[in-house]
């Protein structure tokens, strides 16, 4: 009875135990979301090798009479939360929804329009840049930048390019992934057009657009106002094309030619 008791007391102990490292680690992450976890989750995952992080970056901009303003952080999320599965050991920071969006005196761009929120080019740069030093100095190897609005992606390929040199001697670097925005206005307009819809393909809150957003999240979609919408105008912010005939079943290959974008660049740069 007595060595009956003391067997049953050791698996009590042991069940109260830590797992050991090599078993913690073969444990999938809560969530691949970095706002999502607690720190000592997110040290055991990095010293499980999840030393890739995303750094979605979207932008609160208007997209047109159909479309909620939010469009790119819903989009940017969505598509990074996939990227970070596919491939493998990745977390997702939360997203940037403040970017530059052109200027407030006088007002240009998207700032034209109500609904737009704007940062000077300098100011985001600073941003990002001590956005990517706090996870380097967490442990995080490669910091991947993608950006799902075109008006900065100039800027996320700079900021890349020099932080990359100056963490030389650190092992760290960042990656931005031009592939994740350019599959858009090229491979995915030109699947649109190839497949009846040339007429219909413009350069903002288009068909594209449109059947993104509805693949995504359709409630960010004015659907019904679209279906009974007159031809649309710059004047409504519409440049080009017509979203009328909009689906979230077009929107699906241009997700799918993001996704597959980022994760090669990812692969690719984990094996250089």
């Amino acid at each position: 009875m007595k060595k009956r008791f003391i067997f049953s007391l050791f698996l009590g102990i042991a069940a109260l135990s830590p797992l050991p490292a090599q078993a913690q680690c073969l444990q999938l992450p809560k969530s691949v979301l970095f706002e999502k976890l607690t720190w000592t989750e997110i040290t055991q995952d990095i010293s499980c090798g999840f030393t890739t992080i995303i750094v979605p970056v979207g932008g609160t901009e208007q997209s047109g009479p159909y479309i909620a303003v939010g469009k790119h952080n819903s989009r940017v999320l969505y598509q990074a939360e996939k990227i970070a599965h596919q491939s493998g050991k990745t977390l997702v920071a939360p997203v940037v929804a403040y970017v530059p969006e052109g200027g407030t005196a006088p007002r240009t761009s998207h700032m034209r329009f109500p609904g737009t929120i704007t940062l000077p080019p300098d100011v985001f740069a600073k941003m990002l840049s001590s956005i990517a030093e706090s996870f380097r100095v967490q442990g995080f190897r490669l910091v991947v930048l993608i950006g799902d609005h075109g008006g900065y992606q100039k800027e996320l390929e700079k900021l890349a390019a020099q932080l990359t040199v100056k963490w030389q001697a650190t092992g760290a670097r960042v990656l931005y992934v031009r592939d994740y925005y350019d599959v858009l206005p090229h491979q995915y307009s030109e699947w649109l057009r190839q497949n009846g819809y040339r007429l219909d393909v413009g350069q903002h809150a288009d068909i594209g657009d449109t059947s993104l957003m509805l693949a995504v999240d359709p409630s960010m979609v004015r659907e019904e106002a679209l279906r009974h919408a007159p031809n649309p105008t710059s004047a409504q912010g519409i440049y080009g094309g017509d979203p009328r005939r909009a689906t979230s079943t077009l929107g699906q290959p241009g997700l799918a030619m993001q996704v597959n974008a980022a994760v090669k660049a990812i692969d690719d740069a984990r094996n250089k």
